[in-house]
């Protein structure tokens, strides 16, 4: 099937560059336009492509694995495959986070490139509070063994009354 589908496409390539369709392609054409509209080939290879791009469809708005993390395997392994959900992945983040001296409140959402952390500073400067979040959340991010190091971002506020 992938075999058609590249010809096909190479062939309506070749037909933009300004060079004449293949004739496979004119032969099927003139096929499909001489035949009546109740033939059974036509009615089949209608249904074909009906449900070919249905499936197309139900496969563009299923979510697939975006909602999981791919860990990082180990050497020996040859074909292990494990994920982490990304809510598991940021109530560890948020729990490391709320052990930083300081720390009145966080938030950690976890995307699959970036980690945003907010949190609330209740005492303690606020540079102190930074850098020793950021060391904790880089930490925590190797100890999860993420496939791909995420980029992590703190936004700060101070707790106000």
């Amino acid at each position: 099937m992938f075999l058609v589908l590249g010809a096909l496409l190479y062939d309506v390539i070749a037909v933009r560059a300004g060079q004449r369709a293949g004739a496979w392609r004119t032969r099927l054409v003139e096929e499909a336009t001489t035949r009546p509209v109740d033939d059974p080939w036509l009615l089949a290879t209608g249904a074909v492509a009906v449900v070919l791009g249905l499936w197309l469809l139900v496969l563009a708005v299923t979510p697939g694995l975006r909602r999981l993390l791919p860990l990082r395997a180990p050497t020996d392994s040859f074909e292990l495959g494990a994920w982490l959900d990304r809510k598991s992945a940021a109530l560890v983040l948020r729990d490391a986070a709320m052990r930083v001296p300081g720390i009145r409140r966080a938030r950690v959402r976890v995307g699959r490139h970036r980690v945003i952390a907010r949190a609330e500073v209740g005492f303690r400067d606020r540079v102190t509070v930074r850098d020793d979040l950021s060391q904790a959340l880089q930490k925590e991010c190797r100890q999860l063994a993420l496939a791909h190091t995420p980029r992590v971002t703190i936004r700060l506020r101070h707790h106000t009354r």
